[in-house]
């Protein structure tokens, strides 16, 4: 192996390990190197597709933009994707495996570990640098023996390990402490530094608990204090990070996003927030959805059985009242166009059971779940108008709708999606459909929003929060020191 490494490990989930990744791929490709991001295993129900087709999490793809580089498979050979009644399904090196319960995956782990050394090894050679991301903590010692993401990848790649926390959550120091303490000697030796991120207040109070910390565990120094980052405008992937955050943005056109117990790639939801005067709360409850402008059915990874929670739950009714009764406009991408169809099939158990669920009614679309899952990206346009949407699709299922398709193929003139009563009612396949500013403005128009500024689309927005985010790191961290700790 040829590049240098770095590790981010954290001591606990949604510390922020991910977009300290994004941050400092985009320090290192800015001043001329050639950065690759790795994470060994991702487990997410966000995920991107890479321009050969194949499936990786959203995280990577970001730290792979940040880095000035194409998603690349190699960077996230193996993607778990969590599934109804504790199962997940395994995706290695873009592709489905399997479904498995938990004890049945570690099963799987030599054979994974093989696809992780051979792409960090492939990546290795190719590259300058590699920045890589723990998953959950390190110290969960009842998974040691089986994980193949923390200390695993840190001890072949024999990279030094910076360990984060979130200092917002309290208890900073004793996360810190105890999770050095709780690995073995040898990995304790890859430890090399610690970030505090999230900080709110006066870093001037931290530093008797800084030296303090320094002298405790053998001299290892804090190498950043990392501000709390206020409405950074960059894909969050943790599922925790809407359970803590129900509300993005503000403004009198709201839009409630249906926040089902499977709920995938609610990242497409990101570009709405761009517009000023829209504000997205995703919702759980009938009580909670109130009256808003539009609705939102985003994806899922089981869509029968998230469908049966909304009719449970009694969203099902109060949506589809609110859609016929009051005119509220509805929307449904991958999992949730299914769901607003007529039928959902799955004669072979793709999602589970075999059966088939009534669907909301609010398309005239049947839907059959396949084994071979589609990944791919495409452009398409608006009927009537040029600006070429850009998106990806992953889903299982196939759909046979009637009426008028949402998008256009510039190429063949073959139908995408649904569009019913001029656009009130609408369904497609195609994620990231709101990314670029077209859909994204005609559909918040029809909602009685107006528009103010220039439009912008998420890769315009993604590029300078990039930039914001790895100013903030390289003001905030001791770049020099993890210079000398990397080797540069």
């Amino acid at each position: 192996m040829t590049a240098k490494t770095l590790m981010i490990q954290g001591t606990a989930s949604n510390v922020g390990k991910s977009l300290l990744v994004a941050g400092y791929c985009r320090i290192y490709a800015r001043r001329g190197y050639r950065v690759a991001p790795f994470k060994a295993q991702n487990m997410a129900l966000n995920s991107f597709v890479t321009p050969d087709g194949l499936e990786l999490g959203r995280a990577q793809a970001l730290q792979a933009y940040a880095a000035g580089r194409e998603p690349d498979i190699r960077m996230n050979p193996v993607l778990l994707k969590p599934e109804a009644h504790q199962r997940s399904q395994i995706v290695l090196m873009g592709k489905p495996l399997k479904t498995a319960a938990g004890s049945l995956y570690y099963k799987e782990r030599n054979r994974l570990w093989d696809h992780v050394t051979d792409s960090l090894d492939s990546l290795a050679a190719e590259n300058d640098l590699i920045i890589a991301e723990g998953a959950g903590s390190p110290a969960e010692i009842n998974l040691k023996k089986t994980e193949i993401v923390n200390m695993r990848v840190a001890r072949y790649l024999n990279a030094p390990v910076l360990l984060a926390v979130d200092i917002d959550q309290g208890g900073s120091f004793a996360f810190l402490y105890g999770t050095l303490n709780l690995l073995d000697p040898d990995e304790q030796t890859l430890i090399k530094g610690f970030l505090f991120n999230k900080f709110r207040g006066d870093a001037e109070l931290l530093k008797p608990g800084l030296k303090m910390l320094e002298d405790l565990t053998e001299g290892r120094p804090t190498l950043g204090i990392i501000p709390m980052m206020e409405n950074l405008h960059l894909a969050q992937e943790d599922s925790v990070f809407i359970e803590k955050n129900r509300i993005f943005g503000s403004g009198d056109t709201e839009i409630a996003v249906i926040n089902y117990p499977r709920m995938s790639n609610y990242d497409d939801m990101d570009a709405l927030t761009l517009e000023e005067g829209v504000s997205i709360r995703f919702v759980s409850r009938p009580e909670e959805l109130g009256n808003p402008r539009g609705i939102i059915l985003p994806g899922s990874k089981s869509t029968r059985d998230d469908l049966e929670w909304l009719k449970k739950t009694g969203l099902a009714r109060r949506i589809t009242g609110l859609a016929r009764d009051r005119g509220v406009s509805v929307g449904g991408i991958c999992g949730g166009y299914q769901m607003m169809g007529r039928t959902i099939a799955d004669p072979d158990g793709i999602e589970g059971v075999p059966g088939t669920e009534q669907g909301l009614g609010l398309l005239p679309l049947d839907t059959v779940m396949k084994p071979v899952k589609k990944t791919v990206r495409s452009d398409w346009v608006l009927p009537g108008r040029g600006e070429t949407l850009r998106g990806y699709e992953i889903h299982m299922g196939r759909s046979r709708a009637e009426g008028n398709p949402l998008l256009v193929d510039p190429l063949t003139g073959e139908g995408e999606g649904l569009s019913l009563e001029k656009g009130r009612l609408w369904g497609t396949y195609l994620h990231g459909l709101f990314d670029d500013p077209p859909f994204r403005r005609q559909w918040l128009s029809s909602l009685g929003w107006s528009p103010a500024g220039p439009a912008r689309s998420l890769e315009e927005a993604r590029e300078g929060e990039l930039d914001r985010l790895a100013d903030t790191l390289e003001t905030h961290s001791d770049i020099a020191a993890i210079d000398r700790i990397i080797g540069l």
